[in-house]
């Protein structure tokens, strides 16, 4: 459950939507659909390559998982700031790549499944809760729950148009506000974990 909240947290389906329908808003409801589904597929994809990945990158780069969990955390700090000014998050995606990628045919690739779903604070919370895992169980369990968060963003995704009628603009910047602020708890969390442990490490 915690993977999952976290997950949940920073790739914000609910706050995508407003980006995925101002993006797909001359498309057919078929075109529409192929392009959620392949965005998702991809960022799934990519999530599940750093999964499996992270350390190793770690590794190579010589970098701790508790120096990027203080990084990471900083970072997501940032994101949850921007998401409870109800602001499009300046990690993921700017408004201006939004503007540039109106006329584009390629934009289930960039912006939508980098780095709008698996930007850079999302990478980094996969990494942290796979380093973090103490067992090939909890590995399992962080892998299930990127699973369940990208299946539910194809959900979503999939009904934008409609989730976009029914909780209106308004709702959409609540229920971000909320997120955001869930976000900003965990990111702390992740800080000051990672100070901990870097501290302990010195004794």
């Amino acid at each position: 459950m915690y993977a999952f909240s976290s997950l949940f947290a920073i790739v914000s389906p609910v706050g995508g939507v407003v980006t995925f329908v101002s993006l797909t808003s001359d498309m057919t409801l078929e075109e529409k659909n192929s392009l959620a589904t392949r965005s998702v597929l991809l960022a799934f994809v990519i999530a599940i390559f750093f999964a499996i990945s992270g350390k190793m990158i770690l590794n190579f780069f010589g970098v701790s998982i508790d120096s990027l969990r203080v990084a990471g955390g900083v970072l997501l700090f940032v994101v949850a700031f921007d998401m409870i000014l109800a602001k499009v998050s300046r990690e993921s995606i700017t408004e201006k790549e939004i503007h540039k990628s109106m006329d584009r045919s390629d934009i289930w690739i960039f912006p939508i499944a980098l780095p709008l779903l698996t930007g850079p604070g999302t990478i980094t919370t996969i990494i942290v809760l796979m380093g973090s895992a103490a067992s090939i169980i909890q590995n399992i369990e962080v892998m299930i729950a990127i699973a369940l968060t990208f299946a539910i963003t194809w959900v979503f995704f999939h009904f934008s148009r409609r989730i976009y009628k029914f909780l209106g603009y308004t709702g959409m910047l609540v229920f971000t506000r909320l997120m955001g602020l869930l976000l900003a708890a965990m990111a702390v969390n992740f800080i000051a974990v990672g100070i901990w442990n870097i501290y302990l490490s010195f004794q």
